[in-house]
């Protein structure tokens, strides 16, 4: 049975959400803790202070970026699951411009800093869709090779190239504080001392932009076909090999703008290892989102909320440890991602009853009127 559209991007994703936060509260009950009060807390330290709502709005800038990275290729019938080392190479492409115009009000700078994060990023994704365009290779294999292969090159970059020598810990440079892009607390007293910045603004337009590309361009609309029917797209005319490139490159450009957030923003500096995982936590919130730009950002929201109200929740909770937290993250991934319809059967046959219901009902008024 067909579900409406409301059912498939909300009600299954908060009923799949609402499961895991059940088992999670099973857990938290195990160690003799009370989950309604975790809750409170995991919400409090979310956005219950300045300090925690800043950190809250800059993981979800992140997870914005991932998600699209991931929900843009599953368009195209793609799945980039090398988000996390193209984001890593798109610190690179931020760290190396952003130490060249260092000086440059950032203003100007931001712009050549994202050409460059993206470029590089684009780059390191484009070469998968490449294989896979022209020869055959799977585009799932190969992007996970390329997770690999950016770790150890850019851990070997950073040690051994743009490290400063006076520096002990594995970190390039640090950007000019001109050049640097800045914190909302310039303007927003209230996030002081958070590393949220004017990224966040810039995930938000990425959801925009990819939104009106994906369905109100003629690129998207070739994408989505693609997507749907590799050989009906190739029958039309439309080159599938030049289609799963581009939206490769476009895929990786937007996992690069990570980089924008944490190398020319809330770190100044590129750190080794600072993607962090977020391009695997990506996956999940365009599969949660549906990959639907709106979707990816609620998502994102609460990857956000589940990531900094854990942190809270660890602190204030000791009995719940940061193993825990980590645990319910990944049962909200697990419903979300891989199980996530498991609940559509039930729910399907819960509108079967309701419209047999209606016809029931319905019934006798109809033969009155007739």
């Amino acid at each position: 049975m067909p579900l409406p559209r409301w059912v498939d991007v909300a009600l299954l994703p908060v009923l799949n959400v609402t499961l895991a936060f059940l088992i999670g509260g099973v857990v938290v009950m195990i160690v003799g803790e009370n989950p309604i009060e975790a809750v409170r807390i995991m919400l409090y330290g979310a956005f219950g202070y300045g300090y925690g709502f800043g950190f809250t709005l800059y993981y979800t800038t992140n997870f914005i970026f991932a998600g699209l990275a991931v929900a843009v290729a599953y368009h195209g019938g793609l799945f980039n699951i090398g988000g996390e080392g193209q984001a890593y190479v798109g610190g690179l492409g931020a760290i190396l411009v952003a130490l060249a115009v260092g000086g440059l009000h950032w203003a100007f700078a931001l712009p050549l800093i994202m050409i460059s994060a993206a470029l590089f990023a684009g780059v390191w994704a484009f070469i998968p869709g490449y294989l896979q365009a022209k020869r055959g290779s799977h585009v799932v294999i190969t992007t996970i090779m390329m997770n690999f292969i950016a770790t150890s090159m850019m851990s070997y970059i950073i040690s051994r190239i743009l490290k400063p020598a006076n520096v002990n810990s594995d970190e390039s440079a640090r950007i000019d504080p001109l050049t640097r892009v800045p914190f909302l607390s310039e303007w927003v007293p209230l996030l002081k001392n958070t590393p949220v910045n004017i990224s966040f603004f810039i995930a938000l337009l990425a959801l925009v932009g990819v939104y009106w590309l994906i369905w109100h361009t003629k690129f998207g609309y070739a994408l989505r076909t693609m997507g749907h029917n590799g050989t009906a797209a190739h029958y039309a005319g439309m080159s599938n090999a030049r289609l799963i490139m581009i939206t490769m490159a476009i895929s990786g450009a937007l996992a690069g703008m990570v980089a924008i957030n944490d190398t020319a923003g809330a770190h100044g500096r590129l750190l080794l290892g600072y993607v962090a995982g977020t391009g695997f936590v990506g996956i999940a919130v365009a599969f949660m989102g549906k990959a639907h730009p709106i979707g990816v950002g609620l998502s994102a929201l609460l990857f956000g909320v589940l990531y900094q109200g854990g942190q809270e929740l660890a602190f204030t909770m000791p009995a719940i440890t940061r193993e825990m937290i980590v645990t319910i993250q990944a049962l909200v991934i697990l419903f979300t991602g891989a199980m996530s319809n498991m609940l559509r059967r039930p729910v399907e046959l819960a509108f079967m009853a309701a419209q047999s219901g209606a016809e029931r009902s319905g019934s006798p008024a109809e033969e009155k009127r007739a």
